[in-house]
């Protein structure tokens, strides 16, 4: 077990317990708290005598510090969500640290190496929408995202900044998705059962929290809105998305927004937006911003009459499903295929891990067009 692991484990258990490092150290009988940083930092290791200490007298089970296969102490998460209580996101922030930690722990296994580059964005909190905006714009004509940049954006992201991006099924509806950083790894996963439109926003949206975390890293919990509601960051967020979703050499050249007005602006937003494969109200509020088309005339578009991505507002559940994308990714499920070939992991194991059944594993390799371990 990798003693950094054991090490972040055991200061996430300390200051869930509200102990202090001194604390700590009388616990285990060191004689100060500089051993306990040590151990913290993984600079020292934790013998197993000690490791029974910490099992017997903190409450904890062995699992906790040794099992691989979780998140404990290392990744800071931004959800995306929309009233969803405290306990049940926490409870699905678990199972996604589960995913994160199978990919990480069988990548090393078979060989994998992390990316010694990560990319970043150079905005503060003090830069302006402009320049969120152009930043997005900028990313989109750099990775040559195309006409369409949401449908790039994903494989982008994964193949040119190794990025994880995986698409989940979260236990609540309210949850759209999550950014998270580890020390050696970005992940951004998004709720597979939304419409496209809101699903790339998502995407793109996060994204911008990956490539900005150390000079403005997000709270832990934001809104899911489009319009980012009173935090700069969110709102830098989102005028990065749109722009990189929605770039204006593309948006202007469609129509002349300006002469457009009741069904026919409507129509020319709902057809441009699934395109475009983002929401018509994304859209309309990126035509404001570009000035494009008046605020008062977007206020006035009723909000029945816009659709999100082919869907009518309020119909997201029904309409999702035959939208939606596979399991995970393509690059998650190569890695867990390689394992299984190796033998570092079984079948069995590796789907419980993923909450599936071992025909749904298989189904999901099939789906990503990764070859079925021969265990299958």
């Amino acid at each position: 077990m990798n003693t950094n692991l054991i090490g972040a484990r055991l200061k996430a258990l300390r200051e869930e317990k509200n102990l202090s490092q001194d604390d700590l150290a009388r616990v285990f009988g060191f004689k100060d708290r500089q051993t306990v940083s040590a151990i913290e930092t993984g600079e020292r290791r934790l013998s197993a005598d000690e490791l029974l200490v910490a099992v017997q007298k903190l409450g904890a089970s062995l699992d906790y510090f040794t099992d691989p296969f979780r998140l404990v102490g290392e990744g800071r998460f931004n959800w995306r969500q929309s009233n969803v209580p405290a306990a049940v996101l926490g409870a699905y922030e678990k199972i996604a640290g589960q995913l994160i930690a199978a990919f990480r722990t069988l990548g090393t296994q078979i060989g994998e190496k992390p990316s010694l580059v990560r990319r970043s964005l150079r905005l503060t909190k003090t830069s302006r929408f402009e320049d969120a905006a152009e930043a997005g714009e900028r990313f989109a004509a750099t990775y040559e995202l195309g006409d369409v940049p949401a449908r790039r954006l994903a494989d982008v992201m994964e193949q040119k900044l190794n990025i994880l991006v995986l698409m989940v099924t979260p236990s609540h509806v309210g949850v759209s998705g999550a950014a998270c950083r580890l020390p050696d790894l970005d992940v951004v996963l998004i709720n597979r059962d939304e419409v496209p439109g809101r699903r790339h926003f998502d995407l793109a949206h996060e994204l911008f929290h990956i490539l900005t975390w150390d000079a403005m890293p997000p709270v832990h919990i934001e809104d899911a809105t489009e319009t980012g509601g009173a935090n700069r960051v969110e709102q830098l967020a989102n005028a990065f998305a749109s722009a990189l979703l929605m770039p204006a050499r593309i948006v202007r050249t469609v129509v002349d927004w300006g002469t457009l007005r009741g069904d026919a602006l409507a129509a020319a937003l709902n057809a441009t937006a699934d395109r475009l494969e983002v929401t018509s109200s994304a859209l309309m509020w990126r035509l404001v911003t570009l000035g494009l088309l008046a605020k008062s005339t977007a206020l006035a578009v009723p909000g029945d009459a816009i659709r999100n991505n082919g869907h009518p507002t309020g119909h997201f559940a029904e309409d999702a499903t035959s939208h939606r994308p596979p399991k995970f990714s393509k690059r998650f499920v190569e890695i867990v295929a390689r394992a299984i070939d190796e033998g570092r992991v079984s079948t069995r194991k590796i789907a419980s891990l993923l909450g599936l059944s071992v025909d749904d594993l298989a189904e999901t390799f099939d789906a990503h067009g990764v070859p079925a371990p021969y265990e299958l």
